[in-house]
């Protein structure tokens, strides 16, 4: 599967909307083949699990423990992108041999190399915004600063929007299966709390503040990711165990597909009840399961026009 030009943004991406960061992020960090939400509940949802997940990975204490720090902030961003960069391929590809029995890698070739290109573009625009931030402060030329000052308000609005974006979509992981960005959701929030659990780092706060920050926001993450994904399985019966080639497709508003051969006349067109562009639209071995199936043993034949 080729991308064609411009595909990538859906031409959302103009030289009006690059003068506005936050339209620029929205077209480069919720591309045009990430899948449209199945449920607004489930996106309701999802904006929960960001917050938290912001909470998770930036850490309240950063806002707390010897107030704020702009440079410190963009370097716990930093840390944690290259967790992400890191913890996120290896998620997927301990979901990839869960699926090896219902499909192949070759099949979600596309999306995943779709996915990881998105997950570089944005650890590239943190770490280009770091490097903006100490260039503007080790600089004591005026020129310097008001030229790479300019730039850095730019990326930084730039890559708060596309850190809102990516939050949601994870990446865009959602065009490989959609119950792939709850489930990274939940294992970067508590791989982010793990090591502060472990070493007994509370960063200066009291015990009980220590394990409400710390705990708080995975646990909240994980509630919340177990809930979207539960109302993925009850509701389109996409499970995550599932091969994404194994799941039927989503009905599709538009017009009506024509009807197959031997298709009866009356009645509504048959529609899978859940979202996958990878499945087949009718049934296994793309029979229709609808059209006309004479017993190999009848004498009826259905070419004839008397049945003989």
């Amino acid at each position: 599967m080729a991308r064609t030009r411009g595909s990538w943004t859906g031409g959302a991406l103009t030289v009006r909307s690059v003068l506005k960061p936050q339209d620029a992020a929205r077209a480069v960090f919720h591309p045009a083949w990430i899948p449209q939400p199945l449920d607004p509940s489930v996106e309701r949802l999802k904006r929960f699990r960001v917050i938290a997940g912001a909470v998770a990975s930036l850490g309240v204490y950063t806002f707390i423990e010897g107030g704020f720090d702009f440079t410190e902030l963009l370097e716990n961003a930093m840390t944690a992108s290259v967790v992400l960069l890191f913890l996120t391929p290896l998620t997927v590809g301990a979901m990839l041999f869960v699926w090896r029995r219902g499909g192949t890698v070759r099949q979600l070739r596309v999306p995943l190399l779709n996915s990881l290109l998105l997950l570089l573009l944005f650890v590239g625009c943190v770490a280009a915004l770091l490097v903006l931030v100490q260039t503007v402060n080790g600089s004591a030329n005026p020129a310097v600063i008001i030229g790479v000052g300019l730039t850095m308000m730019w990326m930084l609005i730039f890559t708060a929007y596309g850190a809102v974006r990516v939050s949601g979509n994870f990446f865009g992981t959602a065009a490989t299966h959609r119950c792939l960005p709850p489930l990274l959701a939940m294992v970067t929030s508590w791989l982010v709390a793990v090591p502060d659990l472990v070493t007994g780092d509370l960063h200066g706060l009291s015990l009980t503040l220590g394990i409400v920050f710390i705990l708080g926001a995975p646990v909240t993450v994980t509630a919340i990711a177990l809930l979207e994904m539960g109302r993925l399985k009850r509701r389109y019966g996409i499970r995550l165990k599932a091969h994404p080639a194994t799941l039927a497709p989503a009905p599709v508003p538009g017009p009506v597909p024509p009807m197959p051969p031997g298709m009866p006349p009356a009645g509504s067109p048959y529609l899978p009840p859940q979202g996958n562009p990878y499945g087949h639209p009718y049934a296994p071995g793309g029979q229709h399961p609808y059209a006309p199936h004479p017993h190999p043993q009848s004498p009826y034949n259905p070419q004839h026009p008397y049945g003989g």
